[in-house]
Parts: C-alpha cells; structure tokens; sequence
C-alpha cells in the first residue's frame, strides 16, 4: 500500500502513523537510536509491506495485470489500492475524507519535529500540494501513476496503470475487499501486541 494506506492502517494513532510514513526513509535492522514509538512506527510499516506482498489477493492482482505492467505491477498494486481506499472511504472510517486528511496533516506538522530534515520536508511537501485529496478519483489514480513513473530510474510503463485497472475492475475490487479486511484485523492485531 501507499501513503494513504500506511496512515490507515495506523488506525488513527497519528503519532504512530507519522513514524510509519518514516519507515519508508528507514534502512537496515538497527533501529535502536530511534524512540521506542519511532521503531514501532517503521516496523509496522515493514510488516505492511510483508503482509500486502504476501496476501493471496494481491498475488491474484499481480497474476492479472504483471504481462501489461512489467517490473512495476506490485508499484501499480500499491496505488490502485490507496485509489480504491479512498474511493471507498465511507465504508472503511466514521470520517469524512476531507476531514480525516487536515486532521492527520495537522498531527503530522506537530510531530515532524522529531524526525531528520529531509523527512520534514516530506511531510511539508505531503501536505502542501495535498496528493491524497486525490486519491478517490480515477484522474487522481492517474497523476499518482504519473508521479511514480517519473522518479524510477528505469524505463516502465506505470503510467498504463489507470486502463489497466478499469481493464479488470470488477475483479480487482473483490481482491481489494478481501484484502483490506485481513489487513484490519492483522493489524488491529499487531497495535495490541506492540502497543497495548
């Protein structure tokens, strides 16, 4: 998953979900010079990417789209999902979007103060040009696509993303469905291991 999942999956902990948007600028096992909220954050994060990899329903995605999507489709995976979260946002959280979204900015602004610089301007730039506002939206699947493509250092062919997905929507809805109940219970499950 991408941005909007990772805060998501948070589970509206905002201090916990500005270190797990860190963990994507983390490398390596030592994480010991980080507060103990700082290495939960990215270990939560590392155990979303494990289990999102893994999840039988996104092997399924990936055996559908891989051939049109080469080297890129689990890139692909993670924004059609972020899409389809926020597409769907009323079944999945009590708050309205838009709301959700300032109120997580304004959490991120109070904690980017403990983390590096680069990670800070991160945040400033998340928040500035408001990516995720965009997300619900077919165009916004389209500039995130757009946006990816742009930063990897190899030819791809990300930016098919959009035809791709309404190509076999139906199909990847179920999958995403399926998928996003799991990972509400696994990871509701990791909060209370980790922080309870």
């Amino acid at each position: 998953m991408n941005y909007l999942g990772h805060i998501y999956l948070s589970f509206d902990d905002h201090e916990l979900a500005t270190a797990n948007l860190f963990g994507d600028f983390v490398k390596g096992k030592k994480l010991s010079h980080f507060a103990p909220t700082i290495q939960t954050g990215i270990l939560l994060h590392r155990e979303i990417d494990s289990f999102t990899d893994q999840h039988d329903s996104v092997k399924a995605i990936l055996q559908l789209i891989r051939n049109d999507l080469p080297k890129v489709a689990p890139i692909a995976i993670d924004l059609i999902f972020d899409h389809l979260l926020a597409k769907h946002w009323t079944r999945f959280h009590t708050h309205d979007f838009a709301h959700y979204l300032a109120n997580c900015y304004n959490e991120f602004e109070q904690h980017k103060v403990h983390y590096p610089a680069h990670f800070q301007d991160f945040i400033e730039k998340l928040i500035h040009y408001n990516w995720i506002a965009h997300y619900p939206t077919l165009d916004g699947l389209t500039k995130m696509s757009h946006g990816v493509s742009k930063k990897l250092s190899f030819d791809n062919a990300l930016t098919r993303t959009p035809s791709v997905f309404l190509a076999h929507e139906n199909l990847i809805e179920i999958h995403f469905e399926n998928f996003i109940l799991a990972a509400q219970q696994h990871f509701n499950d990791f909060k209370l291991r980790n922080l309870m």
